[in-house]
């Protein structure tokens, strides 16, 4: 299993559309296979930065989603929002406990 989170700075006047747009797209996301889990998270303060975290049963799982068309239609229709370059990191658990 894989993690994966995206890191996304948004102009502050565009987050309610990108809040819109998620709210939308993320039972799609949450169902397509190989996803196993969503969250969206906000940072405290600069407030315009948020995370999205997902667990992906293998890296092909998440390759396949980032090359359907629900990626396309959902980043085309985010990266229009963006104030500043989106971030994104694919990572294994090295230790839990």
């Amino acid at each position: 299993m894989i993690k994966r989170i995206v890191k996304l700075t948004f102009r502050p006047e565009e987050i309610d559309n990108f809040l819109a747009i998620f709210e939308t797209k993320k039972e799609a996301i949450r169902q397509f296979p190989g996803c196993q889990h969503l969250e969206l998270w906000r940072n405290l303060e600069p407030d315009n930065i948020f995370f999205t975290y997902s667990y992906w049963d293998a890296e092909a799982d998440l390759e396949a989603y980032r090359h359907s068309e629900l990626f396309k239609t959902t980043w085309k229709a985010t990266k229009v929002l963006f104030d500043g370059k989106p971030e994104a990191w694919s990572v294994a658990v090295a230790f839990e406990g």
